[in-house]
C-alpha cells in the first residue's frame, strides 16, 4: 500500500466519524507526542535485554502505539498539504550530507562534529 493509500483509509476513518473538527495542528502534535511518550513507556527503565524480552511479549502492544504516532502523523500532513514522503527523502537528502557515510559510520556524533570548521 502506497503513502497515499494509506492517509487515503485513514482520512475516510476520521471523516466517517466526523473527525477532523479536532484536528487541529495543535492538537494533533500533542497527540503524537502523547503517543510518543506512550511508546516509550514500554521500555522505561529496562535494560537492553529486558527491552527485546518485553518487545518480544507485548510487541504487538508496541505496534499499537507506533501506528498511533504514525496515524496522527499522516492526519497532520495530510491536513497541511505535506507529502510525507516526499519531506521523508528530503530529510534523508539532508541527513545523508549532514552525516557523511565513511565518517559517521558506527558514531553517534551531532552532525555537526562532521561539517568543516569553515561552515
Amino acid at each position: 500500500m502506497t503513502f497515499a493509500e494509506l492517509t487515503e483509509q485513514i482520512l475516510a476513518f476520521r471523516d466517517a466519524r466526523d473527525w477532523a473538527q479536532f484536528h487541529k495542528p495543535k492538537d494533533m502534535a500533542a497527540a503524537v507526542a502523547i503517543e510518543a511518550a506512550e511508546l516509550q513507556e514500554h521500555f522505561l527503565w529496562k535494560t537492553q535485554e529486558e527491552s527485546a524480552e518485553h518487545l518480544a511479549k507485548h510487541g504487538a502492544d508496541v505496534a499499537e502505539e507506533m501506528s498511533d504516532i504514525a496515524i496522527y502523523l499522516f492526519i497532520m500532513a495530510a491536513d497541511a498539504g505535506i507529502d510525507l514522503g516526499q519531506a521523508m527523502q528530503t530529510k534523508l537528502a539532508i541527513n545523508e550530507k549532514r552525516y557523511p557515510a565513511d565518517q559517521a559510520k558506527g558514531r553517534h556524533n551531532k552532525y555537526t562534529d562532521y561539517q568543516p570548521d569553515d561552515e
